[in-house]
Protein backbone atom coordinates (compact mmCIF):
# COMPACT_ATOMS: atom_id res chain seq x y z
CA UNK A 1 0.00 0.00 0.00
CA UNK A 2 2.87 2.40 0.71
CA UNK A 3 3.95 2.33 -2.94
CA UNK A 4 0.40 3.16 -4.05
CA UNK A 5 0.14 6.06 -1.61
CA UNK A 6 3.53 7.35 -2.73
CA UNK A 7 2.35 7.25 -6.34
CA UNK A 8 -0.89 9.09 -5.53
CA UNK A 9 0.99 11.69 -3.48
CA UNK A 10 3.26 12.38 -6.45
CA UNK A 11 0.32 12.57 -8.85
CA UNK A 12 -1.65 14.96 -6.64
CA UNK A 13 1.38 17.18 -6.08
CA UNK A 14 2.10 17.33 -9.82
CA UNK A 15 -1.51 18.06 -10.74
CA UNK A 16 -1.59 21.13 -8.52
CA UNK A 17 0.93 22.66 -10.89
CA UNK A 18 -1.57 22.21 -13.72
CA UNK A 19 -3.97 24.50 -11.84
CA UNK A 20 -1.23 27.15 -11.84
CA UNK A 21 -0.32 26.47 -15.47
CA UNK A 22 -3.89 27.06 -16.64
CA UNK A 23 -4.41 30.12 -14.40
CA UNK A 24 -7.18 28.49 -12.40
CA UNK A 25 -5.89 29.53 -8.97
CA UNK A 26 -4.21 32.42 -7.18
CA UNK A 27 -2.06 32.46 -4.04
CA UNK A 28 -2.90 29.29 -2.06
CA UNK A 29 -6.54 28.89 -3.13
CA UNK A 30 -7.78 25.70 -4.80
CA UNK A 31 -6.98 22.05 -4.32
CA UNK A 32 -6.74 18.63 -5.93
CA UNK A 33 -7.45 15.34 -4.20
CA UNK A 34 -7.36 11.71 -5.26
CA UNK A 35 -8.88 8.55 -3.85
CA UNK A 36 -6.35 5.86 -2.93
CA UNK A 37 -7.46 2.81 -4.97
CA UNK A 38 -8.70 -0.06 -2.83
CA UNK A 39 -8.51 1.93 0.41
CA UNK A 40 -10.85 4.24 2.30
CA UNK A 41 -8.28 7.01 1.98
CA UNK A 42 -7.71 10.19 0.01
CA UNK A 43 -4.67 12.39 -0.66
CA UNK A 44 -5.04 16.18 -0.65
CA UNK A 45 -2.84 19.29 -0.40
CA UNK A 46 -1.98 20.95 2.91
CA UNK A 47 -3.88 24.09 3.85
CA UNK A 48 -2.38 27.49 3.09
CA UNK A 49 0.89 26.23 1.61
CA UNK A 50 2.24 27.99 -1.48
CA UNK A 51 2.03 26.07 -4.74
CA UNK A 52 5.78 26.59 -5.12
CA UNK A 53 6.31 24.64 -1.91
CA UNK A 54 4.08 21.68 -2.69
CA UNK A 55 5.88 18.32 -2.90
CA UNK A 56 4.79 14.69 -2.79
CA UNK A 57 6.13 14.51 0.77
CA UNK A 58 3.86 17.25 2.11
CA UNK A 59 0.63 15.92 0.60
CA UNK A 60 -1.78 14.80 3.33
CA UNK A 61 -3.37 11.36 3.58
CA UNK A 62 -6.83 11.37 5.17
CA UNK A 63 -9.54 8.83 5.75
CA UNK A 64 -12.95 9.29 4.13
CA UNK A 65 -14.18 11.19 7.16
CA UNK A 66 -11.47 13.78 6.52
CA UNK A 67 -9.28 12.80 9.47
CA UNK A 68 -5.51 12.94 8.95
CA UNK A 69 -3.87 9.53 8.68
CA UNK A 70 -0.42 10.66 7.59
CA UNK A 71 1.11 14.10 7.11
CA UNK A 72 2.87 16.89 8.97
CA UNK A 73 0.46 19.69 8.07
CA UNK A 74 -3.23 20.46 8.44
CA UNK A 75 -5.12 19.35 5.32
CA UNK A 76 -6.97 21.68 2.96
CA UNK A 77 -9.94 23.51 4.45
CA UNK A 78 -12.06 21.78 1.78
CA UNK A 79 -11.13 18.26 2.94
CA UNK A 80 -14.55 17.59 4.48
CA UNK A 81 -16.22 18.43 1.17
CA UNK A 82 -13.89 16.15 -0.79
CA UNK A 83 -14.35 13.33 1.72
CA UNK A 84 -18.14 13.61 1.50
CA UNK A 85 -17.98 13.27 -2.29
CA UNK A 86 -15.81 10.15 -2.05
CA UNK A 87 -18.12 8.57 0.54
CA UNK A 88 -21.24 9.13 -1.52
CA UNK A 89 -19.96 8.78 -5.11
CA UNK A 90 -17.86 5.60 -5.15
CA UNK A 91 -17.17 5.95 -8.87
CA UNK A 92 -15.28 9.22 -8.28
CA UNK A 93 -11.50 8.94 -8.05
CA UNK A 94 -10.56 12.63 -8.09
CA UNK A 95 -11.98 15.97 -6.93
CA UNK A 96 -10.74 19.46 -7.81
CA UNK A 97 -11.68 22.90 -6.51
CA UNK A 98 -10.74 26.20 -8.16
CA UNK A 99 -11.73 29.86 -8.04
CA UNK A 100 -11.13 30.38 -11.75
CA UNK A 101 -12.22 33.83 -12.87
CA UNK A 102 -14.92 33.35 -15.51
CA UNK A 103 -16.52 30.31 -13.90
CA UNK A 104 -16.63 32.17 -10.58
CA UNK A 105 -18.34 35.08 -12.33
CA UNK A 106 -21.16 32.72 -13.32
CA UNK A 107 -21.21 31.28 -9.78
CA UNK A 108 -21.48 34.78 -8.29
CA UNK A 109 -24.65 35.29 -10.33
CA UNK A 110 -25.99 31.84 -9.46
CA UNK A 111 -26.35 31.08 -13.15
CA UNK A 112 -25.62 27.81 -14.94
CA UNK A 113 -23.39 27.95 -18.03
CA UNK A 114 -25.67 26.88 -20.92
CA UNK A 115 -24.53 24.13 -23.25
CA UNK A 116 -24.10 26.21 -26.40
CA UNK A 117 -20.72 24.89 -27.63
CA UNK A 118 -19.83 21.52 -29.10
CA UNK A 119 -16.87 21.39 -26.70
CA UNK A 120 -19.35 21.67 -23.81
CA UNK A 121 -21.47 18.89 -25.23
CA UNK A 122 -18.33 16.77 -25.56
CA UNK A 123 -16.97 17.22 -22.05
CA UNK A 124 -20.06 18.06 -19.99
CA UNK A 125 -23.01 16.69 -21.99
CA UNK A 126 -25.22 19.39 -20.52
CA UNK A 127 -25.16 22.81 -18.91
CA UNK A 128 -22.69 23.31 -16.07
CA UNK A 129 -25.12 23.46 -13.15
CA UNK A 130 -25.16 25.68 -10.08
CA UNK A 131 -25.07 24.17 -6.60
CA UNK A 132 -26.38 25.80 -3.43
CA UNK A 133 -24.58 28.36 -1.33
CA UNK A 134 -22.70 26.63 1.50
CA UNK A 135 -20.13 27.68 4.07
CA UNK A 136 -16.63 26.21 4.23
CA UNK A 137 -15.55 24.08 7.17
CA UNK A 138 -17.86 21.07 7.27
CA UNK A 139 -19.40 18.77 4.67
CA UNK A 140 -22.10 21.25 3.57
CA UNK A 141 -20.27 21.94 0.30
CA UNK A 142 -19.85 18.22 -0.29
CA UNK A 143 -23.57 17.66 0.19
CA UNK A 144 -24.32 20.39 -2.34
CA UNK A 145 -21.89 18.89 -4.87
CA UNK A 146 -23.38 15.40 -4.56
CA UNK A 147 -26.98 16.61 -4.65
CA UNK A 148 -26.33 18.71 -7.75
CA UNK A 149 -24.24 16.24 -9.76
CA UNK A 150 -26.12 13.03 -8.94
CA UNK A 151 -27.87 12.01 -12.16
CA UNK A 152 -26.25 14.88 -14.09
CA UNK A 153 -23.77 14.38 -16.92
CA UNK A 154 -21.61 17.35 -15.98
CA UNK A 155 -18.44 16.58 -14.01
CA UNK A 156 -18.40 20.24 -12.90
CA UNK A 157 -20.61 22.27 -10.59
CA UNK A 158 -20.52 25.99 -9.86
CA UNK A 159 -21.15 26.38 -6.14
CA UNK A 160 -23.13 29.60 -5.74
CA UNK A 161 -21.05 32.61 -4.64
CA UNK A 162 -18.00 30.37 -4.30
CA UNK A 163 -16.34 28.56 -7.17
CA UNK A 164 -15.86 25.42 -9.20
CA UNK A 165 -15.79 21.81 -8.01
CA UNK A 166 -15.13 19.03 -10.49
CA UNK A 167 -15.08 15.25 -10.26
CA UNK A 168 -13.55 12.52 -12.40
CA UNK A 169 -12.65 8.86 -12.59
CA UNK A 170 -9.25 9.98 -11.35
CA UNK A 171 -7.60 13.23 -10.33
CA UNK A 172 -6.30 13.96 -13.83
CA UNK A 173 -9.81 13.72 -15.28
CA UNK A 174 -11.09 16.09 -12.58
CA UNK A 175 -8.33 18.59 -13.41
CA UNK A 176 -9.21 18.37 -17.10
CA UNK A 177 -12.85 19.13 -16.26
CA UNK A 178 -11.74 22.19 -14.26
CA UNK A 179 -9.64 23.44 -17.19
CA UNK A 180 -12.49 22.92 -19.64
CA UNK A 181 -15.01 24.51 -17.28
CA UNK A 182 -13.08 27.78 -17.17
CA UNK A 183 -12.48 27.72 -20.93
CA UNK A 184 -16.15 27.37 -21.85
CA UNK A 185 -17.29 29.76 -19.10
CA UNK A 186 -15.04 32.41 -20.66
CA UNK A 187 -16.18 31.73 -24.22
CA UNK A 188 -19.89 31.71 -23.39
CA UNK A 189 -19.47 34.93 -21.42
CA UNK A 190 -17.82 36.60 -24.43
CA UNK A 191 -20.55 35.29 -26.70
CA UNK A 192 -23.20 36.89 -24.52
CA UNK A 193 -21.50 40.25 -24.91
CA UNK A 194 -22.32 39.99 -28.62
CA UNK A 195 -25.86 38.70 -28.23
CA UNK A 196 -27.77 35.61 -27.21
CA UNK A 197 -25.85 32.35 -27.88
CA UNK A 198 -27.58 29.91 -30.21
CA UNK A 199 -28.85 26.73 -28.52
CA UNK A 200 -27.81 23.23 -29.56
CA UNK A 201 -30.58 20.65 -29.95
CA UNK A 202 -30.63 18.06 -27.15
CA UNK A 203 -30.31 15.20 -29.64
CA UNK A 204 -27.12 16.75 -31.00
CA UNK A 205 -25.76 17.28 -27.49
CA UNK A 206 -26.43 13.61 -26.76
CA UNK A 207 -24.72 12.53 -29.99
CA UNK A 208 -21.67 14.73 -29.44
CA UNK A 209 -21.26 13.57 -25.84
CA UNK A 210 -21.56 9.89 -26.77
CA UNK A 211 -18.96 10.24 -29.52
CA UNK A 212 -16.50 12.11 -27.35
CA UNK A 213 -16.86 9.83 -24.35
CA UNK A 214 -16.85 6.53 -26.27
CA UNK A 215 -15.19 7.02 -29.70
CA UNK A 216 -12.82 10.01 -29.59
CA UNK A 217 -9.12 9.42 -28.96
CA UNK A 218 -7.02 6.29 -28.88
CA UNK A 219 -8.71 3.02 -27.82
CA UNK A 220 -6.21 2.29 -25.05
CA UNK A 221 -6.69 5.76 -23.60
CA UNK A 222 -10.44 5.23 -23.35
Amino acid sequence: MNATIDRIRRQVSDLHQELVRYNLVVWTAGNVSARVPGEDLLVIKPSGVSYDELTPANMIVCDLDGKVVDGQHAPSSDTAAHAYVYRHLPEVGGVVHTHSTYACAWAARGEAVPCVLTAMADEFGAEIPVGPFALIGDDSIGRGIVETLTGHRSPAVLMQNHGVFTIGKDAKAAVKAAVMCEDVARTVHLSRQLGEPLPIAQADIDSLNHRYQNVYGQPQAR
